[in-house]
């Protein structure tokens, strides 16, 4: 739970669980580590309405539906195929969704917060972007999720 405090925290010690076949999130489920998570955002879209009568000459703002960001992680390329495995799942017809948790941590490694994302499930993969000119990048290779919700705990 997170603990007021003046300084903030650090955004580059986290754990990423993308859970398993049951979904429940547990890091068992994770084969390395993530470089880089972004998207965990939310947008709720409001309808305007003015009733004929209203004393004030201006509409009101009234919230409806609400729209969840993509969320996409990054990692350098370890020979893991799990990523890669459960985007085909789906893209052969598998409905494999997945509760997957972002855990923040403090400078001791203690959790301070969690973005839990309901129902997951990979929307694009993408592999590393390769170059024989030399140098020292990381092949990395991305994974989009969409999902039915985000909570913040």
């Amino acid at each position: 739970m997170p603990t007021l405090r003046d300084n903030p925290y650090g955004a580059f010690n986290f754990i990423v669980a993308l859970g398993g076949s049951n979904g429940d999130g547990g890091e068992g489920a994770i084969v390395g580590g993530f470089s880089d998570v972004s998207g965990l955002g939310l947008e709720v879209s409001y309808a305007e309405y003015r009733n004929g009568n209203e004393k004030i000459n201006t509409s009101r703002k009234v919230q409806n539906t609400h729209k969840n960001d993509d969320i996409t992680l990054k990692r350098g390329l370890i020979g893991s195929e799990d990523l890669f495995q459960w985007l085909k799942s789906v893209r052969d017809g598998t409905i494999d969704r997945r509760n997957v948790t972002i855990t923040l941590m403090d400078e001791a490694r203690n959790p301070v917060a969690t973005f839990a994302i309901r129902n997951a499930q990979p929307k694009k993969w993408s592999g590393p972007t390769l170059s024989a000119k030399g140098g020292s990048d990381v092949a990395m290779e991305e994974l989009h999720l969409v999902h039915e919700g985000i909570e913040y705990k």
